[in-house]
């Protein structure tokens, strides 16, 4: 099974076929992308009513247009990857354009994972470990999750 961040650097690959990109920095903006989707995930876990406000988002219940989630992670890519990286604005609001499709696509990742008959925060952790088959210590992922579960313990 695939962990999440392959998946969102999966759809941001796919998405972003029609924006021009440097080649030499192609892939620290892909990565940033991704990195800044999963940042948005654990920023918003870490605040009150955050856990469901990502369960209403990746079970499709909030449209990723409209949510707070993507707005962060909009801002995130442009104050942490694409200011760093110089691309212009053409550039960066072309690519944070993608983020509601790409963050949209990840409703259909999250599954009833622990056969419990629904969709929550246990589901959610699974599919953030990559159903505990990924190898997390080397992704963004590991150390996003690490997060989450502090956050949640408290």
């Amino acid at each position: 099974m695939a962990s999440l961040s392959d998946i969102i650097l999966q759809q941001v690959k796919g998405a972003a076929g029609n924006v021009e990109i440097p080649a030499n920095i192609k892939d620290k903006v892909f990565s940033g992308i991704s990195e800044s989707v999963i940042g948005s995930l654990t920023q918003t876990a870490a605040k009150a009513g955050g856990i469901d406000q990502i369960t209403q988002l990746l079970t499709g219940k909030a449209s990723a247009a409209t949510s707070p989630i993507t707005a962060l992670a909009g801002n995130l890519f442009k104050n942490n990857v694409a200011s760093k990286l110089g691309l212009g604005a053409p550039t960066t609001n072309a690519l944070t354009g993608l983020l509601p499709g790409v963050i949209g696509k990840l409703s259909g990742f999250i599954k009833d994972q622990d056969g419990d008959g629904d969709i929550d925060l246990k589901d959610i952790l699974a599919a953030l470990k990559g159903g505990g088959q990924a190898q997390k210590s080397a992704s963004v992922l590991g150390m996003a999750t690490s997060i989450l579960g502090g956050f949640l313990k408290k």
